[in-house]
């Protein structure tokens, strides 16, 4: 084989060139021995059409007949950039498969024709990645309303890819472990991340799809290894297609590669790839510590009475940013008749601006919650716009839970959203705004006779292009992703927006798990964890529910202006250590010592380790003493919150951090560890 290697200074990929498909045979961090090559058989491009499908017939991705007869042009490389180009000449299909080298490597596909020809696709690869074995174990996460990032570990040997005996005359299994997301939640059921563990050899990959919309991955096995797909909709998944011509070109969604030794050298690498490919603007840079006034606290229910004694009290803490999420529109029953986004004149008598005007006189910067991709079906809005604004199929608005969809792709769409947000900016000084989305769209749109993906698919990167327009309009505007907490947590969303809410969980015990895994999904420094003390618990339960949120972005809530001035001092000491840690967030990255959280978990552990520091942060889920031995090397331990570790001891043994908790109830303490001299 003809060899062509290429990657970034961490990560090194290796491609199979000859007379047949282009191979992607290696991705190994570059420190690494080439030693892992895999089946030198698998495309690197997988494409299917109307009239070209597979053989043989799978539900399996891999196996297309184009995929099979595309043929190495050329290729393109600088340091930054690799292009290689294939051709298949019965159709004059042309692929470009496109790698930019971040901190990882980020890839997607680009096919064109080359004469006058058209194809009907029904599957495009992003990226595939030959594999040298499927005797591995693949970390993968759940996601649910509430219960966000629950990851788990299985062997795709044992649970998923059968191991039939074969020799030259048997064929390899058919099977395949796949897992795709689809609607308009990107998130809403799976995690668009996956890493991948080899039991017999230290090496691990992983990967994220980013894309706001629906996606696919699988694994599966190949004669001599096995394979690794990445796309973003298809047809048999998404009821994606796209006529392709020489005039009609189309790009894939892009993903991210990295690879490491074991699983959290692999999510290290995974968070230095995210921070590389986010668009950071200098107000990004600001890291505010801002309250909302919703969990546990208003519930949507906020009124001039309820928010000045809270923004005074919220002031007082030291909070930089006040939000007021939702509610703040509303007259009566709101959910169906929202798209107008104006100021209730009931709650606030003498108008919202007496409520911002405070925010602002107490040095805190003003946010509102926006739901800004729906109009309720009894809102007056929609009946102004055309029915060209929403998505439709077969002509007919597309309605869930009593509201209507707005379609980004139509300019009348864009310009009402565009003169909401001016409006509410203009007039009322605001510098962050909550954007969260409730409702999905289902499979998509057929309006302008695409297929109900592509048609999903132009909206939802019409919605990143209208996401940028306004940054660039407004530099100096934050906006948090949400929807329905975390049911859209990609990086197509937050390589644009500064924040992301990780759960809508209420319970502070249900949060510590997620507050815990989160980092395996998006950065620390992105990552808003709800902490929403309650005035009169525990000084334990208080304290549990302010360490949910000192490992990330401290997402502050709850009735500040009702507790006593004990509590408020608790508050003030974790916003203290929080922006301690906050100094060093961006440049941590994540490792589990006793490993990913389980929903039900007695003991959670989460350290964020940096070049000369790493913060601990233990939560211990059940009543009465316990006792946790932690593989952590030797290092000082400095109590960081609280700062008195209270009924917690610890001991060195050897490289093994042992823990004790004495406390009659669920506890929790986030620690800083130095290395010591000897290290």
């Amino acid at each position: 084989m003809n060899l062509l290697r290429w990657g970034t200074p961490d990560l090194t990929l290796t491609f199979a060139l000859d007379d047949g498909p282009v191979r992607l045979i290696a991705v190994r961090e570059t420190s690494q021995p080439d030693d892992n090559e895999a089946d030198p058989s698998q495309p690197l491009v997988e494409v299917s059409a109307i009239g070209h499908g597979l053989s043989p017939s799978t539900n399996r991705h891999v196996d297309t007949s184009l995929g099979q007869q595309l043929r190495y042009v050329r290729h393109e490389e600088t340091k930054t950039t690799l292009r290689i180009t294939q051709e298949e000449s019965s159709t004059g299909l042309r692929v470009t498969s496109v790698f930019e080298a971040r901190a990882g490597v980020r890839a997607w596909s680009e096919a064109s024709m080359t004469g006058p020809g058209a194809l009907e696709l029904t599957f495009l690869s992003s990226l595939v990645v030959g594999l040298a074995s499927v005797d591995a174990e693949l970390h993968s996460a759940a996601n649910s309303w509430m219960a966000e990032n629950r990851w788990s570990a299985q062997p795709l040997r044992a649970e998923t890819l059968a191991d039939i005996v074969r020799d030259p005359h048997h064929h390899v299994a058919r099977s395949r472990h796949a897992v795709t997301n689809t609607g308009s939640w990107s998130s809403g059921e799976r995690l668009p991340v996956g890493v991948l563990v080899e039991r017999s050899t230290p090496y691990a990959l992983g990967w994220q799809i980013e894309h706001n919309g629906p996606w696919h991955y699988e694994l599966g096995e190949t004669r001599r290894g096995g394979y690794l797909l990445l796309s973003g909709p298809t047809d048999q998944e998404h009821q994606w297609s796209v006529e392709l011509t020489a005039d009609k070109p189309f790009t894939t969604v892009p993903v991210s590669l990295v690879a490491g030794t074991d699983r959290d050298s692999v999510f290290a690498a995974l968070t230095r790839q995210r921070r590389a490919v986010r668009n950071r603007r200098p107000i990004d840079d600001r890291m505010p510590v801002i309250f909302n006034d919703y969990m546990n606290t208003l519930m949507g229910d906020p009124t001039t009475e309820k928010l000045l004694p809270l923004i005074d009290a919220v002031a007082d803490v030291g909070a930089d940013y006040f939000c007021i999420d939702a509610g703040w529109y509303a007259e009566g029953d709101w959910w169906n008749t929202v798209g107008a986004w104006q100021p209730s004149t009931t709650r606030f008598p003498k108008g919202l601006a007496e409520v911002i005007d405070r925010i602002h006189s107490r040095g805190m910067v003003p946010g509102l919650w926006l739901e800004p991709e729906v109009i309720g079906v009894r809102s007056p809005i929609a009946h102004e716009l055309p029915d060209d604004a929403f998505l439709t199929r077969r002509g007919l608005r597309v309605a869930e839970s009593g509201r209507y969809l707005l379609d980004l792709r139509s300019a009348a769409a864009r310009k009402h959203l565009d003169d909401t947000v001016d409006r509410l900016i203009r007039e009322f000084g605001l510098g962050f705004f909550k954007f969260d989305n409730n409702t999905m769209t289902g499979p998509g749109t057929d309006k302008g006779g695409t297929s109900l993906g592509h048609g999903l698919l132009e909206h939802n990167r019409a919605l990143l292009e209208w996401l940028d327009g306004l940054q660039t309009r407004h530099p100096d505007l934050l906006i948090e992703n949400c929807a329905s907490g975390a049911m859209r947590m990609d990086y197509a969303m937050l390589s644009r927006l500064h924040l992301q809410s990780t759960s809508d969980q209420e319970h502070p015990l249900l949060y510590a798990p997620i507050t815990a895994a989160a980092p395996a999904a998006i950065l620390p420094e992105q990552a808003g964890h709800w902490a929403y003390p309650i005035s009169g618990t525990t000084r334990e339960e208080f304290t549990f529910a302010l360490v949910n949120g000192i490992p990330g972005r401290l997402y502050l809530s709850g009735h500040l202006n009702r507790m006593t001035p004990a509590e408020l001092d608790l508050t003030r000491s974790a916003l203290s250590a929080h922006r301690a840690i906050l100094d060093d967030l961006d440049s941590l990255v994540p490792a589990w010592p006793i490993g990913l959280p389980a929903w039900t978990d007695e003991w959670i552990a989460l350290c964020l380790n940096g070049p000369g520091m790493s913060y601990l942060a233990l939560w211990h889920r059940a009543p009465g003493p316990s006792t946790i031995t932690l593989p952590i090397r030797r290092a000082r331990i400095d109590p960081h919150f609280p700062t008195h570790l209270t009924d917690w001891t610890y001991t060195w043994t050897d490289d093994a951090l042992t823990i004790t908790t004495s406390t009659p109830e669920p506890s929790a303490r986030v620690l800083r560890l130095t290395p010591t001299t000897a290290d």
